[in-house]
């Protein structure tokens, strides 16, 4: 049997916060709920209620923005992690680099989304051990709405932007395995990110 769950920004009350402060408003008419960083360096996220998921579908709309505080390197980091385990010690993640999708750099264009696996496989070890494998080049609009599905099935991860029937990223060894676990809003160091209702299927 096949249920949609629909988390809305105006529900920010039943949010399990690890390291972000979250805030209902708008963004570029949008309603939508901000996440910054409590300890700027750390990255965080906002677990969603209700939103148990092993295989399925995430679809949502997010925009990164870099934090006028950030330090210079920063590239307004924003995703979604899955299979969140209890307490947000372990999750996987999906995130757009969007600052870097339009840069004259060839490599940091091809640094525009990634994967990692929390806590074990950062996107430092993966890009070391792996180079070119779980992040990818995708044409992004900075500080704009990106729409973001996520496809999960066993040990495989596909993620599609915009209206793509193409993912730009595929992920076939998810490093926690197969299993099941909440769905969270994801936000890297130095960034403030929008994201807008988030679908569950």
């Amino acid at each position: 049997m096949t249920r949609t769950r629909i988390w809305l920004p105006s529900s920010i009350d039943g949010l399990e916060l690890h390291n972000v402060r979250a805030e209902p408003g708008s963004y570029q008419g949008r309603q939508a709920v901000r996440l910054t960083e409590q300890v700027m360096g750390e990255g965080g996220i906002a677990i969603l209620p209700d939103s148990e998921l092993g295989d399925g579908w995430i679809e949502t709309r997010l925009a990164g923005r870099v934090r006028p505080d950030a330090p210079p390197d920063m590239r307004g980091f924003a995703g979604v992690a899955f299979r969140v385990r209890p307490n947000g010690n372990q999750y996987e993640c999906l995130f757009l680099r969007p600052m870097n999708a339009r840069a004259d750099d060839q490599l940091r264009r091809n640094h525009t989304t990634q994967y990692v696996s929390h806590p074990d496989h950062p996107w430092y070890r993966l890009r070391e051990e792996a180079p070119g494998i779980y992040e990818s080049y995708a044409d992004l609009v900075p500080d704009d709405w990106t729409r973001v599905r996520i496809e999960v099935s066993g040990m495989r991860a596909r993620l599609h932007l915009g209206s793509a029937e193409q993912p730009c990223l595929i992920v076939n060894d998810l490093k926690l395995g197969t299993g099941s676990g909440r769905v969270a809003l994801w936000i890297g160091t130095g960034t403030e990110a929008y994201f807008g209702e988030v679908d569950i299927t």
